[in-house]
């Protein structure tokens, strides 16, 4: 859980992770993959306090959700400056906000179903099999010396190109056998709503952060304690 007010650098620094921009790119490592995987649930975590009634969205029109993947290393200083040019258009940029969104929710959604053993609904996987099929027509896969990756189409910017790597991780971590069930929620009570890959050996996370969210439930239990 995080504070409910935050100013535009405090919520983004907390989230800059070093997440390569070229995001289909295979990890080199097991811990570099699953923070690749991880970007999707970060991006839901955008709205704070998401399982509660009074959430509180720290991304309220394109440039926020711009600096939220400048944050998160998913585009370069060139290409940030290029996609704010391009966000001049306001009625573009506003579609495409409401497109990121609209898939945010979804991805929330599903991965809320999955923690709970549910299918997620239809309309949640149409969106994201949408972003899916639109992110598929800018990638390309290569070949190297490490053998076959994803790579970046050669293409100038576009406004939704932020979007792809998203929709990527998403895609990655519902298909990844032994990560996708790793995928857990804040238990606060007060509905956190905090999603996170848990990464503990016995996987017996629960908080959001043992700083936050984990430490009043402690001060909880105290407060209950039989004296």
């Amino acid at each position: 859980m995080r504070p409910s007010v935050l100013t535009c650098q405090e919520s983004f620094g907390s989230y800059n992770r070093a997440v390569h921009k070229d995001t289909f790119a295979r990890g080199t490592n097991a811990g570099g993959r699953a923070q690749r995987l991880e970007l999707c649930l970060e991006f839901a975590n955008t709205l704070h306090w998401h399982a509660s009634e009074r959430p509180h969205e720290t991304l309220q029109n394109y440039e926020d959700f711009l600096a939220w993947t400048a944050a998160q290393r998913i585009v370069s200083p060139a290409e940030l400056a290029a996609l704010a040019r391009l966000a001049r258009a306001a009625q573009l940029a506003a579609a495409v906000y409401r497109r990121a969104i609209s898939l945010r929710e979804a991805i929330y959604r599903i991965f809320v179903a999955r923690i709970a053993g549910k299918a997620p609904a239809r309309n949640d996987a149409d969106v994201l099999n949408r972003e899916l099929l639109r992110a598929l027509a800018h990638y390309r896969i290569e070949f190297d010396a490490e053998g076959p990756t994803w790579r970046r189409a050669r293409q100038g910017p576009q406004l939704d190109g932020p979007l792809w790597p998203i929709v990527q991780s998403a895609s990655e971590l519902l298909l990844s056998q032994d990560l996708r069930e790793r995928v857990g929620q804040c238990a606060d009570p007060a509905g956190c709503g905090w999603l996170f890959l848990d990464l503990s050996k016995n996987r017996s996370r629960r908080w959001c952060s043992m700083q936050d969210c984990g430490n009043r439930a402690k001060q909880r239990r105290l407060q209950v304690r039989p004296k």
